[in-house]
């Protein structure tokens, strides 16, 4: 083998392992990113749960509110058409 095959030799070589280099380093950036988008969509979702949880008393409030307004409405509307 003479000198210059040699010197591509070593620089394929050399290309490769920078390559290969690169590619670890997508992979492990690839995995955190997974892992940073899964804990972005479990705190989204644990927090919407929570504010449904902690407004449910809230929100049950106002349904029975609008039922009775709307009970009295009916009832106001059947006094008024007799």
């Amino acid at each position: 083998m003479d000198t210059e095959d040699r010197k591509k030799l070593n620089r394929a070589l050399e290309l490769s392992e920078e390559n290969n280099k690169m590619l670890k380093s997508l992979v492990r950036n690839m995995r955190w990113g997974r892992l940073f988008k899964i804990l972005y969509w479990a705190v989204i979702i644990a927090v919407s749960l929570g504010a449904f949880y902690y407004s449910q008393p809230y929100l049950d409030k106002a349904e029975s509110l609008l039922t009775s307004f709307s009970e009295t409405v009916s009832a106001v509307n059947h006094n008024l058409s007799k």
